[in-house]
C-alpha cells in the first residue's frame, strides 16, 4: 500500500485467568488464541465456548423477528391456500444469489417450482439493484400475485407502491439499511429493526431467508419434504461472500453451514454437484471459510460482473443435474477469470487517473470513465480505498444510461469504504443529486445524472471534510502477532484455525515477520481453463529469516517479483494459509518494506519512509521527530500525485522519509475552486461551448471580484477569454507568463477570504444552481 502506516497490536495485560480459561476451553494452550481473542473484544469466558463451537451455541428463533414475521408465514400459507403464484425476487450478487436459492429450495417445500413458484434475478448491467417497475409489471402479466423479495427492497418505495397498484403483494426480506418509515407492505423482515447487539442484527440476506423458510418450517411441520438443515450451505457462503460481521447467530450459521458444505461434497449422491464441481474448479475442498471467500464467492459474483444476467447462478446451486450443473460451472469459471483481467485493467486506468490528482485536497476519491465495464467496479473501488486511505466511488456512464425522461445519461457505479467511515450516510447526504442509491456503511451503489457528477464530488468531499481531516488520511496495516518464519506450518495454522470463520469484526490474523529475506522470486500470469494467459500476475517466493534454515514458500497476488526486495533483510506482514491443491501451507503476503533501525523494537509502527505533508503548517518543520539527516525535502509544488510518487521513491532508495515542506497558505478549498475553474475552461476551450457569467459564478459560488480575479490567472496560465453577448468562450495556447504564481496566489487568497467571511461574517445566499447545467 502506498505510504501505508504499520501497526502492531499490543499482546500486553492479557489476564493469566483469561488465558488459562482459553486454554480450558480448548484443550490445548492457546497463547495466540487468546491473545487474539483479548485484542478483538471478545473477553466473556462464559460465551467464549459458544464462540468456537456451534454445538454449544443456542441460536435465536425466527420469532425475534415478532408481528413481521407471523404476517409473512400467514401471507404465504394463504397464497398456497388460494394457489397464488410466488416470485421470488432476488439479486446478483452473491448473497443474492443464495438467498434466492435457498427462498427457492425452502419455499420449493410448499409450492410447485415452475408452476406456482419462480423467481427473478435483476440484469446487473442493464437494471442494477432492487426493485423495478419493468420488471415488477412483467411478473403481473405472468400473474404473480405474490413478491418475496431477498437481499433487497428496503428502500424501494415508489416500487411497492407500483406493485400494489397492480395487485400485487410484497414480503421484504433484506438486511440492508432501512427508509425513516415502514415502507407499505405485507411484512418487512430486516434484523436492521432490531437492537445493535441482538445475535440477529447482522445477519446478511442469505441468513434473513434461511429465518423466513425456518419459520415457515415451524408453522407447517409435516408439509416439508427435506430437512432445513440441508438449506445451511448455501447460507454459510451467501454469508462468508458478504460484508457482515460474523458474530451471534451470524457466526454460528456461518459454522454450521460449513459443516453442511462439508457433507454435502463428500455425499456419495452429492445433492449440490454445481458446488461440488465449483469447488473442483478452483481447487479447494469446502472446508474452509476462505474457500468461499476466495473460491465460490468471486466465482458466482463474477457470473453479473461479466454477463449481467446472472439467473443461471441459481440452477447452478439448486439442480440435481450434475451434467447441466458442470457446464454452467464451467461458464461461472471462465466468467472468474475475465473478471480478473477487468479488474486488472480498471485498477491500472483508475491510478493512472489518480496521479492527475491532489490526494491531499481530496477526501473522497470520485472517478468517471465511460469505457469502464460496472461488473468490476465495485472490487476496484475496494482496492483503491484500501490503497490509498479513502473512500472511492467508481462510475461508468455511456450513451445508454438514461435517466426517467430519456435525456439525460446516467453514471453508475460502486462506492466502498475505509478506516470506519459510514459510506451510506455520506452518499446519502447527496442524494438530491442521485438517480439511485442503496448500501450499507462498507459498501454501497449508485447511479445519478451525469450533469450532476462535478456537483456530487464537491459535496461529497466538502461533507466528509467536515468529519475528517484530510490530511491524516493514511491507510493502515495493523498486525496482530509477531511471529517467525520457524512459528510458521501447522501447529500454528491448527492453532488460529479455532478462530474460523473469519469476517468483519474477527478479520484474518495477520503476522508480522521481522529480519526476514526473500528467495526464488517468480512471477507469472495465470491461466484460463482453455490455457489462455490471464492479465493477472501472482508471484511465488520462500522467505527465510534465522529462525530456522528453511525456506517457508508463499505467494503474492497482483504483484510482480520485482516488488519483493532482493537485497537487505525486510518487514513483511502476511496470512498463513494451507493450499489444498499443493498440499502445502504457505503464506499470503499482504505487505514488505525494507528494514530501518528506528522501527526495531517498535510496538507501534510508523512506516520507515514517509511522506509528511508541511505545506499547510510550516512549523511543522521545527517538530518533526525524524532527524533532518534522514528527510528528503520536496521544496517545490508537484505538479500531480505522479510527481510525489516518483520523488517518494527517491526518497525510499536513500532510506530517507519525504517532507512536502514548499509552504503555502493555500487552502484545501480554495485549491479546489481553481482546479474546477481551470477544468471548466479546459472544458470550453475544447468544445467552443459559450456560457454565462452567471453560470461560471453559480457552479463555483464566485463574487464579481474573485471571478475578475479568476480570469486574470486563467490568462497567464494561456486562456483567452472572449466575451460577445455576454456570453463568455475560451481557447488556449500553451503561453506561461511569468506572473503565473503571483496571479494564482492571489485568487487562492481571494478565495480564502471569501469562504472565510461567509463562514464566520455573514451568510451569503448562494446563487441557485442548475442541476442540468454540465459544465465539464
Amino acid at each position: 500500500m502506498l505510504n501505508a502506516k504499520w501497526k502492531i497490536l499490543s499482546a500486553s495485560d492479557i489476564p493469566q485467568e483469561f488465558i488459562e480459561g482459553v486454554a480450558k476451553i480448548t484443550g490445548r494452550n492457546s497463547q495466540y488464541v487468546a491473545q487474539l481473542l483479548w485484542q478483538r473484544g471478545i473477553q466473556d469466558l462464559d460465551h467464549l465456548a459458544g464462540f468456537l463451537d456451534p454445538a454449544q451455541y443456542q441460536p435465536s428463533s425466527p420469532s425475534a423477528f415478532g408481528l413481521e414475521m407471523d404476517w409473512a408465514t400467514e401471507r404465504l400459507q394463504q397464497a398456497g391456500d388460494r394457489s397464488q403464484k410466488v416470485t421470488i425476487w432476488g439479486d446478483f450478487d452473491a448473497d443474492g444469489i443464495t438467498s434466492t436459492s435457498v427462498l427457492w429450495d425452502g419455499l420449493g417445500q410448499f409450492f410447485p417450482q415452475h408452476l406456482q413458484l419462480d423467481y427473478y434475478i435483476p440484469n446487473r448491467i442493464t437494471e442494477s439493484h432492487g426493485l423495478n417497475n419493468s420488471g415488477i409489471a412483467r411478473l403481473a402479466e405472468a400473474g404473480t400475485k405474490l413478491i418475496v423479495t431477498c437481499d433487497t427492497g428496503s428502500t424501494n418505495l415508489a416500487e411497492i407502491e407500483y406493485a400494489t397498484d397492480l395487485g400485487i403483494d410484497i414480503i421484504v426480506t433484506d438486511h440492508h439499511t432501512l427508509p425513516e418509515a415502514r415502507p407499505e407492505v405485507t411484512a418487512i423482515i430486516n434484523p436492521r429493526y432490531l437492537e445493535t447487539d441482538h445475535p440477529l442484527y447482522n445477519l446478511s440476506g442469505v441468513a434473513v431467508a434461511y429465518k423466513l423458510v425456518e419459520a415457515l418450517y415451524t408453522a407447517l411441520p409435516d408439509v416439508p419434504q427435506q430437512p432445513l438443515e440441508n438449506l445451511l450451505d448455501l447460507v454459510a457462503i451467501g454469508l462468508i461472500a458478504d460484508l457482515v460481521e460474523l458474530k451471534g447467530d451470524c457466526r454460528y450459521l456461518a459454522q454450521v453451514g460449513i459443516q453442511q458444505l462439508q457433507k454435502q461434497v463428500k455425499a456419495e449422491t452429492m445433492t449440490r454437484p454445481g458446488v461440488a464441481k465449483l469447488l473442483d474448479l478452483c481447487r479447494r475442498n469446502g472446508d474452509r471459510p476462505t474457500d468461499i471467500s476466495f473460491g465460490l464467492g468471486p466465482r458466482i459474483n463474477a457470473v453479473s460482473r461479466i454477463h449481467g444476467d446472472a439467473s443461471f447462478c441459481v440452477e447452478l446451486l439448486t439442480s440435481r443435474d450434475a451434467q447441466k450443473c458442470s457446464q454452467l460451472a464451467e461458464e461461472a469459471e471462465l466468467a472468474n477469470t475475465r473478471r480478473k483481467s477487468l479488474q486488472k485493467d480498471t485498477i491500472k486506468q483508475v491510478i493512472k487517473k489518480l496521479e492527475q490528482l491532489d490526494l491531499s485536497t481530496t477526501s473522497v476519491i470520485v472517478l468517471e470513465d465511460p469505457q469502464w465495464q460496472g461488473g468490476v467496479l465495485g472490487l476496484a473501488a475496494g482496492q483503491i480505498a484500501q490503497e490509498y486511505g479513502r473512500p472511492t466511488v467508481l462510475l461508468s456512464s455511456d450513451s445508454n444510461m438514461v435517466g426517467a425522461n430519456d435525456k439525460e445519461i446516467m453514471a453508475r457505479g460502486s462506492a466502498r469504504s475505509v478506516n470506519g467511515i459510514d459510506l451510506y450516510k455520506l452518499v446519502k447526504s447527496q442524494s438530491d443529486l442521485l438517480h439511485r442509491f442503496g448500501g450499507h456503511p462498507f459498501a454501497a451503489g449508485l447511479s445519478l445524472p451525469l450533469a450532476n457528477l462535478n456537483l456530487f464530488k464537491q459535496g461529497i468531499n466538502q461533507q466528509l471534510r467536515q468529519q475528517v481531516d484530510v490530511t491524516v488520511m493514511m491507510p493502515q496495516i495493523e498486525a496482530d502477532l509477531v511471529v517467525t518464519v520457524a512459528d510458521l506450518g501447522e501447529d500454528l495454522f491448527n492453532e488460529l484455525r479455532q478462530l474460523e470463520p473469519y469476517g468483519m469484526g474477527n478479520p484474518i490474523p495477520k503476522l508480522l515477520i521481522k529480519n526476514c529475506w526473500f528467495k526464488n522470486a517468480w512471477n507469472k500470469n495465470i491461466k484460463d481453463r482453455r490455457g489462455q494467459q490471464v492479465q493477472y500476475i501472482r508471484t511465488t517466493f520462500n522467505i527465510w529469516d534465522d529462525s530456522t534454515d528453511r525456506g517457508f514458500p508463499g505467494l503474492w497476488w497482483g504483484h510482480y517479483k520485482d516488488e519483493i526486495p532482493v537485497t537487505g533483510k525486510c518487514e513483511a506482514i502476511a496470512e498463513l494459509d494451507f493450499n489444498t491443491y499443493s498440499k502445502q501451507y504457505e503464506i499470503r503476503l499482504v505487505a514488505v518494506r525494507l528494514m530501518s533501525e528506528s522501527s526495531l523494537g517498535n510496538s507501534t509502527f510508523e512506516p520507515a519512509f514517509s511522506v509528511i505533508d508541511c505545506r499547510f503548517a510550516p512549523q511543522e518543520l521545527d517538530s518533526l521527530e525524524i532527524p533532518l539527516s534522514q528527510v528528503s525535502i520536496l521544496q517545490q509544488c508537484p505538479n500531480n500525485w505522479g510527481d510525489i510518487r516518483s520523488s517518494y521513491h527517491q526518497a525510499l532508495n536513500c532510506d530517507r522519509s519525504l517532507v512536502l515542506a514548499y509552504t503555502s497558505e493555500r487552502s484545501p478549498d480554495a485549491i479546489e475552486v481553481w482546479q474546477q475553474l481551470v477544468g471548466v475552461a479546459k472544458y470550453l476551450s475544447r468544445t467552443q461551448k459559450q456560457v454565462t457569467k452567471a453560470q461560471i459564478q453559480a457552479k463555483l459560488n464566485l463574487s464579481n471580484y474573485s471571478f475578475n480575479l479568476g480570469l486574470q490567472a486563467l490568462k497567464t496560465l494561456g486562456f483567452q477569454c472572449q466575451i460577445k453577448d455576454n456570453l463568455y468562450q475560451f481557447a488556449f495556447e500553451e503561453n506561461l507568463d511569468a506572473n503565473l504564481n503571483n496571479q494564482i496566489d492571489t485568487f487562492l487568497s481571494t478565495i480564502k477570504e471569501e469562504n472565510f467571511q461567509r463562514q464566520y461574517f455573514y451568510k451569503v445566499p448562494l446563487p441557485t444552481i442548475n442541476r442540468q447545467l454540465s459544465l465539464m
